[in-house]
């Protein structure tokens, strides 16, 4: 539905959406800012150049924005999303044009993988030089079409106003998503006087679908087939949390007593410690949750996609299941696997509404029965697994990361970067509440985590943030910890240091006879490890020091808590350097094209 805006003409809005309060003239640049406060935004995660200096100008004028600089466009555009994905409201980055522009380009498509609310702003060439190959001068709004749910390229300064308030209308209205809005310089300079649109709702954005509510008509039948279930599972994702309906998807597991698998997307949208949980399934979940899901008789999938790391060989996925496929975006049904009952529909309104219908005549299936073979499948396969100290003497990854879910109780907001310990991270720290696990799920990018914990430390000041990394992903954005410093932001870093790009190397010693294709982080010849600290490389205490972080390295098991309570109970940002092997694998784990029912456990 991208499309730029229509060139020379006047703001299209009916009297009714539009303020008829008279501002005066304002300029360009002043209006965008003037904008975001109306919209009820905070902060703006922004870094200057040439072409967006007037719109950062602009925003040294408002006591109402917090302006953050990052180190790097794509540090700012992943805050926006750790903002973004700790509240759900749309996050706000801002950038210059060419270069700056296309840093976010990673970010943006990141954002669009998990369906993300993301307001991107970006400074363009003066409208004179568009297409002209002029300095720092790229069609980002071409660029970014495959990407976003909308992109804008703002060609009339009196559409200003109202393109500000579709974009964030449209990166929050159904199933949410990243809009970019490209500003060429003389549209921030050009002075006039702005219309406003009364509300971002009274915005008419024709061609835009409202969150759709299936009839009952449509949901009474499920109930009739829950009913007569003996295996039913609930699979549910991030359409739960991005559809703020975790309370009516508790309800309804309740109501039914069906047990409940989630996707990482939909982690902490029914808690990790409620009897129905089977906790998360997939390519490294639990082995009760994949084998539940696999041998079940109806599946309903609520708010998610069937993903290839969901499913495994897709032909071998839930093969005797009737499936039930509820999701707000029509595109979804039948995409990856064909749904006996596509139910096009809000998450919140069809489990809201199946809750209702089952007050009314409903006969709870009895399942017995399956959660026996389910509980006795936990119990094979416990989840976490139990580690063993016994093969080595030093900290092990997973171990490093139970000790901190036991030391913060849970509490914390978790952000990964992406790797092993990205797995690690909710296999040993459970997450009970919503949006509590901030993650790069479907693009998988590298350097997420820092700048999302900054972002999301930014949105929940009350809550501990801890950022768990990897040294690989962790030195792609490494920079932004001169942000957390300057900023004063009080997030932490778990590293699990281990060397080498860990799950890369886990595929080596599974597929490639251990053959390392430039996996090793550091110096082939001498490389670093518990038992060789001269090899570690860089030094990443020193490093944060020299961001001004307070620091500490660990190697030793019998410091391992004693250094977490100092890194949670420390006023300012931290980093805990952790030094553990390579050699641990992440388990279980579901090769490609391989089914949940041949699993590796060791």
């Amino acid at each position: 539905m991208s499309k730029k805006s229509a060139p020379r003409k006047s703001a299209s809005a009916t009297p009714a959406a539009v303020s008829s309060k008279a501002v005066g003239v304002m300029r360009g640049c002043d209006i965008v800012v003037r904008c975001l406060e109306n919209l009820g935004v905070d902060t703006v995660f922004a870094y200057p150049g040439g072409a967006s200096m007037e719109l950062h100008q602009a925003l040294t004028r408002t006591k109402r924005i917090r302006t953050i600089l990052p180190r790097h466009e794509q540090g700012g555009a992943f805050m926006a999303q750790g903002y973004s994905r700790a509240t759900g409201k749309p996050g706000v980055c801002m950038a210059t044009s060419g270069p700056g522009a296309t840093n976010l380009v990673t970010a943006i498509a990141d954002a669009h993988m998990d369906s993300i609310p993301l307001v991107c702003i970006t400074g363009q060439v003066y409208q004179q030089f568009i297409g002209k190959a002029a300095f720092q001068e790229t069609d980002f709004y071409g660029m970014t079409l495959p990407i976003v749910k909308h992109s804008f390229l703002v060609l009339n300064h009196e559409e200003l106003p109202m393109i500000m308030y579709k974009a964030f209308k449209i990166a929050t209205t159904g199933r949410p998503g990243p809009v970019v809005i490209d500003i060429p310089k003389d549209v921030q300079q050009a002075e006039f006087v702005p219309v406003f649109p009364r509300t971002p709702d009274a915005v008419d954005i024709p061609g835009l679908q409202v969150p759709p509510k299936a009839p009952d008509s449509e949901l009474l039948p499920i109930l009739r087939l829950i009913e007569k279930a003996k295996r039913p599972v609930l699979y549910v994702g991030g359409g739960i949390l991005s559809g703020d309906a975790h309370r009516e998807l508790r309800a309804f597991a309740e109501a039914t007593g069906i047990p409940v698998a989630s996707t990482l997307m939909g982690l902490g949208a029914f808690p990790a410690n409620h009897p129905q949980s089977l906790y998360w399934y997939g390519m490294h979940g639990t082995v009760a949750g994949n084998w539940a899901v696999c041998k079940s008789d109806l599946l309903i999938c609520v708010g998610a996609r069937f993903d290839d790391r969901i499913t495994g060989a897709i032909e071998k996925f839930a093969p005797e299941a009737t499936i039930v496929h509820v999701d707000i975006d029509r595109s979804e049904h039948h995409k990856n696997k064909f749904a006996d009952h596509p139910v096009h529909s809000d998450a919140k309104h069809a489990l809201a509404r199946w809750t209702a219908l089952a007050r009314k005549g409903f006969r709870k299936p009895d399942l017995k029965a399956w959660y026996e073979t389910i509980n006795g499948w936990k119990k094979q396969h416990p989840f976490p697994f139990s580690y063993d100290h016994s093969k080595t003497h030093h900290i092990l990854p997973q171990e490093a990361v139970q000790v901190l879910h036991e030391e913060s109780k849970g509490k914390a907001i978790i952000s990964t970067g992406v790797g092993q310990h990205q797995m690690w991270a909710p296999q040993y720290y459970h997450f009970n509440e919503p949006r509590t696990f901030i993650s790069s799920l479907g693009a998988g990018t590298m350097g997420f985590g820092l700048p999302a914990a900054i972002g999301a430390k930014v949105a929940r000041p009350d809550k501990q943030v801890i950022d768990i990394d990897g040294d690989g992903s962790f030195l792609m954005n490494i920079q932004e910890l001169a942000c957390m410093v300057i900023e004063k932001i009080n997030a932490k870093i778990l590293l699990l240091n281990n060397q080498h790009l860990g799950m890369v190397v886990q595929w080596e010693d599974r597929f490639y006879a251990g053959v390392r294709g430039h996996t090793i982080l550091g110096d082939p010849t001498n490389i670093g490890s518990p038992d060789n600290l001269d090899g570690i490389y860089p030094d990443m205490v020193s490093i944060a020091r020299g961001f001004g972080l307070k620091a500490r390295r660990v190697v030793k098991r019998e410091e391992l808590r004693d250094a977490i309570r100092e890194m949670l109970a420390h006023d300012g940002p931290y980093l805990l350097d952790v030094i553990v092997p390579y050699t641990e694998h992440v388990l279980p784990f579901i090769p490609q094209k391989k089914s949940a029912m041949e699993i590796l456990t060791d």
